[in-house]
């Protein structure tokens, strides 16, 4: 192997490492940056000051023969970026000072005094220079600092405006189907319910000349009548949660007594102690979020038997929805049905925690918690 295969070999093996230094040092400086800019101004002054000193130090043991004037630089750049241009300035003057000094006391004989002149001027030249670009660096880096503040900011009130949105998007859509759910319980419902009593006035009549078209108007009644049962559950499920701090109970109650009789299947509702909550729209939620799961639970994982329970403690309400199905797959695709998206959602829209998983029987299990106070209460 030729010196210059050796150099080559140096030079990359170098080139390696300093990359790898400068690798680490990237993953370490931003930490360690924003520990340094804990501290106070003094304690950076009187840094960049003992630094000069400690490098004088060095440099008047190590003489003429070694130079460490650029170790002077680590004061120069400690004092331009922690506290000010100004005083970087003033402390690469006070290092140019203390090399003198450091020279004169080592002993050291000019043939001329433009020499040492010289060498003060292009050592302080070098020095302004780097406080110069240091300087440049600095303010780069604080107007970019400045525009990351700007732009998360804005992004943040995006991200809020959006919430709001949402948040009133769904109360709009909640509030347009109670209003219609009312509208049908005391506008239609109650029309029809007077049709039909017009209708059976009709067939006594009818009945009481013995006139053949009574059974047929016995046969209008009972249609009325099935209108009637169809316009109160159509009601019902556009306006299922009563306004009452107890009404999501009641309602999930009926719900899953309709749901055994409508689809043959074992749903339950299980309620230990009084669940009350006060915010409707926050019941709205939850009784949407047991209606998807259960519809859920029927349609795609064939359950026969599902649990339906509200619990709360101390600290947080909790919904689940427990059924005996196939269960949803393991582990869980990244892109999730709408159901579940719209569960989820909505569990977001109240500040609960969503969960859908497995559970050991291999059906699936539907959670919703959220903190008591102040869209839950407890009243024994």
């Amino acid at each position: 192997m030729t010196a210059t295969d050796i150099a080559f070999d140096t030079l990359a093996w170098v080139w390696c490492l300093m990359k790898r230094v400068w690798h680490i040092a990237g993953q370490f400086m931003p930490g360690f940056a924003k520990y340094l800019g804990r501290h106070s101004r003094a304690v950076f002054i009187t840094a960049s000051l003992l630094l000069v000193v400690a490098v004088g130090f060095v440099d008047y043991l190590t003489g003429r023969e070694v130079s460490v004037s650029v170790f002077y630089l680590l004061g120069v750049a400690l004092a331009v970026w922690f506290v000010s241009p100004g005083f970087g300035v003033f402390v690469s003057a006070l290092s140019l000072l203390v090399s003198l000094a450091s020279d004169v006391a080592n002993g050291t004989q000019f043939t001329s005094l433009i020499v040492p002149l010289w060498n003060a001027v292009v050592m302080l030249a070098f020095y302004l220079v780097v406080v110069w670009l240091l300087t440049l660096l600095r303010s780069l880096n604080r107007s970019l600092e400045v525009q990351v503040c700007q732009r998360t900011g804005a992004l943040t009130e995006e991200i809020f405006e959006r919430e709001r949105l949402e948040r009133e998007l769904l109360e709009i859509s909640e509030r347009e189907q109670r209003r219609i759910g009312q509208v049908l319980h005391d506008s239609l419902c109650q029309h029809l319910t007077g049709t039909t009593l017009a209708a059976q006035v009709l067939e006594e009549k009818l009945a009481a000349r013995e006139l053949p078209e009574a059974a047929e108007a016995g046969q209008v009644v009972g249609l009325m009548e099935e209108g009637i049962n169809l316009s109160r559950k159509l009601a019902k499920g556009l306006y299922p949660v009563e306004v009452s701090a107890a009404g999501l109970m009641l309602a999930l109650e009926e719900y899953a007594k309709t749901t055994s009789d409508l689809f043959k299947v074992a749903c339950r509702f299980e309620c230990d102690s009084p669940v009350l909550i006060h915010a409707t729209a926050t019941a709205g939620h939850l009784y949407r979020i047991a209606q998807e799961a259960v519809g859920n639970a029927i349609k795609h994982g064939k359950a026969r038997n599902i649990l339906i329970t509200l619990a709360v403690d101390e600290e947080s309400t909790l919904l689940s929805i427990l059924d005996d199905g196939t269960g949803l797959p393991e582990p869980l695709p990244k892109e999730r049905g709408m159901g579940l998206r719209i569960m989820a959602h909505r569990s977001a829209m109240i500040g609960a925690a969503f969960s859908a998983r497995r559970n050991v029987l291999g059906g699936t299990e539907i959670t919703c918690e959220f903190k008591n106070d102040p869209v839950a209460a407890n009243v024994p």
